[in-house]
């Protein structure tokens, strides 16, 4: 008779069902494992073997079948041991195949049948609300999983722990979501010196979620500006929460089952590879723009990064999350993160420095930025230089607005926006709006409009340009706490998008 068990295999921060069928036959003694095992899945067989041992468990002298269904779906990770100890512990009528059934399993087993901590514990925990069933974890996945709420979670120390439990000698009792991670220290807007339109820039960027490019140079502040970036944007929403700690529990990245409410605040180095920031890998892993979804992904240095790498963003940027295809899985991840872009003038830095720059000027700055292509710097709303701050500033006391006093104009606009995409599930901010909606939302008054014509014609603006300038000057009016999109409201924008407007 065949015995049940069930886990879930990973494809993207999607846990698909898998059961685990188990059967003791007679014939030549083995333990056989089918249904399209990688290596770490096929080890599990030795690992199994030595953790029944550790609890003086001999498996009896026959042939062992166990198979992974459905299973054409390829199987990946160490999480398979215990539900193919409890598949096999249930064939062997040790525990109640009834109570294994109602239970979908992971974890890692050592060989002396401690269970190890593996990730992916939150979205498997989705996956058994939706079948009804009890989620058995690793104790230290237990906190992390237990914050879906819709399915109970049972949190073992040890495999022996989890054959008392279901034979009834020891309940074990359900586990309690982790804390609540508070944000860390943040760094002040105010500390900044100088550089009032780039802070203003910040606000507009944090407020409607609009993709950002400076460029300065060496000094000027463009990496401390963005550093301050996650003091002003608005604490995650339960629902963003749980969207980003899928992500990040499918990555490995969650500790102690704590789900923070904090923004992801993603910084690749520039030597960071395709599969690095977009996601791959032998798994197919989360890259760097799934793990800043709904946060921010800081790229310095931007023209630096491989030109490759660098041309896959523009389609995320688009879309709002990545296909990454493999021969044998296509995996999509979400990726709505704000791109803050700092790049030097030129290979030198001192592009706008005639003492200081290299024999190659102007063409170094040229051949410099120009590895940056026309479609992807049309995708950045706000663009602007970042001068150098005069040494005469440097000592003058700290002035100007706080973080929180910028963060709470920020919170109020976003708070806007979500009244106003209430009803329209594909749209969040005023970064997302565009059809119909940014035309109902965003239509500029006369003046306005007049405006934006004539700076389209006279500097070319593209069809994305227009709308782009669009979704800025509808932000800036958020902040503005105004209903309409006016005239100095388009004109911010445009300044943010052209360097100079002049008349035609």
């Amino acid at each position: 008779m065949v015995a049940r068990a069930y886990t879930v295999a990973f494809e993207g921060v999607e846990a698909r069902p898998v059961e685990v069928q188990c059967a003791v036959l007679a014939g030549m003694p083995g333990f056989a494992l089918v249904g399209l095992p990688d290596k770490a899945v096929s080890e599990a067989r030795e690992r199994v073997r030595a953790a029944l041992s550790a609890l003086a468990i001999a498996l009896p002298s026959k042939r062992i079948a166990v198979n992974l269904s459905p299973a054409d779906l390829p199987k990946e990770g160490s999480h398979f041991d215990l539900p193919i100890a409890l598949a096999l512990l249930a064939a062997l009528e040790i525990l109640p195949r009834d109570a294994v059934e109602g239970t979908t399993a992971l974890g890692e087993l050592s060989l002396d049948g401690t269970l190890v901590p593996v990730s992916g514990a939150l979205p498997a925990a989705m996956s058994a609300a939706e079948e009804n069933r009890i989620l058995l974890c690793p104790r230290a996945c237990g906190p992390e999983a237990a914050w879906v709420g819709a399915a109970q979670v049972i949190g073992a120390g040890t495999l022996g722990d989890v054959v008392r439990h279901f034979t009834g000698e020891c309940v074990i009792a359900p586990a309690e979501p982790g804390e609540v991670s508070g944000p860390p220290p943040g760094r002040d807007l105010r500390d900044v010196k100088g550089q009032e339109r780039a802070k203003r820039a910040l606000e507009i960027a944090a407020a409607g979620r609009h993709h950002m490019m400076m460029v300065g140079p060496p000094g000027s502040g463009k990496s401390m500006l963005a550093a301050r970036l996650p003091g002003i944007l608005p604490p995650l929403s339960p629902a963003e929460a749980l969207e980003t700690s899928m992500i990040h529990s499918v990555a490995g990245l969650i500790s102690e089952g704590g789900i923070s409410r904090t923004r992801p605040f993603r910084e690749p180095h520039h030597t960071a590879s395709m599969a690095a920031i977009t996601g791959g890998g032998r798994s197919a892993r989360p890259g760097e723009i799934s793990l800043a979804h709904n946060g921010v992904l800081f790229m310095d240095e931007f023209p630096e990064f491989p030109r490759p790498v660098l041309e896959t963003l523009r389609q995320p940027i688009e879309t709002g999350e990545v296909m990454i295809a493999r021969a044998n899985a296509h995996v999509k991840y979400p990726c709505r993160f704000l791109l803050m872009a700092a790049a030097n003038p030129c290979k030198c830095g001192h592009l706008s420095d005639a003492n200081r720059a290299c024999a190659r000027a102007p063409n170094c700055g040229e051949d410099y930025m120009g590895r940056i292509s026309g479609p992807l710097m049309d995708r950045f709303d706000l663009r602007l230089d970042v001068p150098p701050v005069a040494f005469t500033d440097l000592d003058l006391p700290a002035n100007g607005e706080t973080s929180a006093q910028v963060a709470e104009r920020v919170a109020a606009a976003r708070a806007v926006q979500r009244a106003r995409f209430a009803d329209r599930p594909d749209m969040r901010l005023n970064a997302d709006a565009e059809g119909e909606a940014l035309e109902e939302i965003a239509t500029p008054d006369a003046e306005g409009r007049a405006l934006l014509t004539r700076v389209a014609d006279r500097f070319g603006l593209t069809a994305r340009g227009y709308h782009r300038v669009l979704r800025v000057a509808r932000t800036i009016a958020d902040l503005d706490g105004a209903a309409d999109v006016r005239l100095p409201h388009v004109a911010e924008a445009v300044s943010f998008r052209i360097a100079t407007i002049k008349e035609s």
